[in-house]
């Protein structure tokens, strides 16, 4: 009997929420259940009747919402908006007695674009709630959206909206279009960038969307498929084509198509930038309206509170402050905006915009049209373009497909690349040729970059690049011999370790002219040639008759500088002593001391 009376309880209560679930479901679908509105909309006292927010400024708030969308396309670019004018968004809340101002965000701004109620529409049943079974064995709860077609309540014009159903569904296919397209599909937002087909651009081969790139110093535009396909064991894509020709024909195209248009379009430009600023303008002086409002209402309730409870005085006090304060902002803010509004258009600067409606092409290519802005106006009328390159033929076929089905067929020539070849200089080469018999990749990378030589790229020399240049021409490198022969040239180092003495006095030496000395090319290291004349330089022992440099000047009556261009021209013999205290050049001085300065001198004594 328990269990019969349990069983029982439980029918009953599936019953009541039976009963519960169905009345409101019928109410719903009469469009009299009381569910939350979103802001700007107000229950009626009639069942089911949905008013516009008596507030003026709430209202406007929201029409300004699809005004911004009309114009720019996007939900992001209207939060944008918001934020740069210095807007506020009104907000409400069951913890808030009244309306409530705050920064808009972009999920509040994305919610009033796809609310239907703003539309005009009764909607109930947009979500549903399912039970499911977790890892663990719990019961779960989730709710899940359902799609347009499977809402068990839509009542269109049931009470009055912001806009209309038509304009309703526009937004949303805009917005649905504003997100990654899927593979195979076109569409997206505009971007900032230079490429003007950008997510309408589609693959005449594989029928795949086009993706943009940019290269180049001044970051051309250029169209590829992403598809790759292997061929010869790599990865090519089957469509890289430039898009500065395209982009250009597609625009020719298009202005060709919007001339008729030119006029009216003008005409509205004008009325647009007036209505922008007088939309912003509106908005603050609704806000000062509500900002005197608050101040009025916190001076009557300080005046009506008894002055001896200052319990309660100053606290309406420190409000009435408050608001006063917020008062002077919203002033100072709608004069601030009210001075830097722009002048209203002069009958000269009216007659100058009409004429930009003849000279479409200056208005597209002006400075202050932005690539965004030139997209989006392409988008207007153009929907699609399939893009078939041959390169055989250096051409590119476009088709393309207007809103309407219209389609229209173009062939834009391509340049034919033929880029010329990028070679190092020739005397750089036979140079190269040279110095690799002698030197080391390093030391030729510092001789060519001494010379102010550059690379086939306008690069400056390394043992790398060096190295692969003689790869390049099958140049031979450098390999020192262990022991120098005779009459080789080697370098002031191995010279100097072969004749004993230091390698600045060989450097010393080249410069006076004491010894002689190889150089291929200006900037690179001196070379000595090891001779017997050479070595026979190079003594232990002073020989009879050689004094030292000091001496010899004495002797001779000349400076040492002479006493050296002497020994240069052979007319004067002098060694080197390289062991001893009394180390150094030697000169042989003539027993009958002849007159340096007069070569005739000499047949005289």
């Amino acid at each position: 009997m328990l269990g019969l009376k349990g069983t029982m309880s439980e029918a009953e209560l599936h019953v009541l929420r039976a009963r519960l679930l169905g009345g409101i479901r019928n109410k719903a679908a009469r469009g009299e259940l009381h569910r939350g509105l979103p802001i700007g909309l107000v229950r009626g006292e009639a069942d089911g009747e949905v008013l516009l927010h008596p507030d003026e400024s709430v209202t406007a708030a929201i029409r300004a919402v699809f005004e911004r969308f009309a114009e720019m396309g996007s939900a992001r670019r209207v939060w944008l908006w918001f934020r740069s004018q210095g807007l506020r968004f009104p907000l409400q809340s069951n913890t808030l007695q009244d309306v409530g101002w705050v920064t808009p965000t972009y999920t509040k701004i994305h919610q009033v674009l796809t609310n239907p109620f703003y539309a005009g529409v009764y909607v109930y049943g947009r979500t549903q709630q399912t039970c499911y079974v977790d890892d663990s064995g719990r019961l779960r709860k989730r709710i899940q959206l359902r799609p347009r077609s499977e809402w068990p309540v839509f009542i269109r014009d049931h009470h009055r909206g912001f806009i209309d159903w038509q304009t309703f569904e526009a937004n949303q296919n805009r917005l649905a279009h504003n997100i990654r397209p899927r593979p195979h599909y076109s569409g997206g937002a505009v971007r900032e960038g230079a490429a003007l087909l950008q997510g309408i651009a589609v693959c005449g081969h594989c029928g795949r969307r086009l993706a943009v790139h940019y290269s180049g110093r001044y970051s051309a535009p250029g169209y590829h498929c992403a598809g790759k396909n292997i061929v010869n064991g790599r990865g090519e894509y089957c469509l890289n084509v430039g898009g500065v020709q395209i982009d250009a024909a597609v625009a020719a195209a298009f202005l060709a198509a919007l001339a008729p248009a030119g006029l009216a379009a003008s005409l509205q430009a004008i009325e647009q930038l007036e209505a922008d600023h007088e939309t912003t303008l509106a908005q603050f002086r609704r806000e000062l309206e509500r900002a005197r409002y608050a101040a009025q209402r916190a001076e009557r309730r300080y005046r009506a509170v008894d002055p001896d409870n200052r319990l309660v005085a100053r606290g309406l006090e420190a409000e009435w402050e408050s608001a006063l304060r917020e008062l002077k902002a919203a002033e100072a803010e709608l004069s601030n905006r009210e001075h830097s509004r722009p002048r209203p258009f002069s009958r000269e600067e009216r007659d100058s915009i009409l004429a930009l409606g003849k000279d479409l092409k200056g208005v597209w290519s002006a400075p202050t049209t932005s690539d965004r802005d030139r997209k989006e106006l392409l988008r207007t009328l153009l929907e699609e373009v399939t893009l078939s390159v041959e390169r055989e033929k250096s051409n590119a076929h476009l088709m393309l497909r207007w809103r309407g089905g219209l389609l229209n067929e173009l062939d834009v020539p391509l340049p034919r690349s033929h880029p010329a070849p990028i070679r190092t200089a020739e005397d750089t080469i036979d140079l190269l040729r040279r110095l690799a018999a002698h030197y080391t990749d390093a030391l030729i990378a510092g001789i060519l970059n001494r010379q102010g030589r550059k690379t086939a790229t306008g690069l400056s020399f390394t043992a790398n690049r060096v190295s692969s240049l003689r790869t390049h021409w099958n140049i031979p490198c450098f390999e020192p011999s262990q022991q120098p022969n005779e009459a080789q040239c080697v370098t002031v180092e191995r010279a100097a370790q072969a004749l004993g003495v230091a390698p600045s006095t060989l450097h010393r030496w080249l410069n006076d002219g004491f010894i002689a000395g190889e150089q291929i090319t200006p900037g690179a290291p001196w070379r000595i040639r090891l001779d017997d004349e050479l070595r026979a330089r190079f003594v232990e022992n002073v020989p009879e008759g050689y004094v030292t440099m000091l001496k010899a000047t004495h002797l001779l009556g000349v400076s040492r500088q002479t006493i050296l261009q002497r020994v240069k021209r052979g007319e004067l013999h002098a060694v080197h002593v390289s062991y001893g205290r009394r180390k150094g050049l030697r000169i042989k001085v003539p027993a009958a001391h002849p007159d340096l300065f007069n070569p005739q001198s000499t047949e005289e004594v």
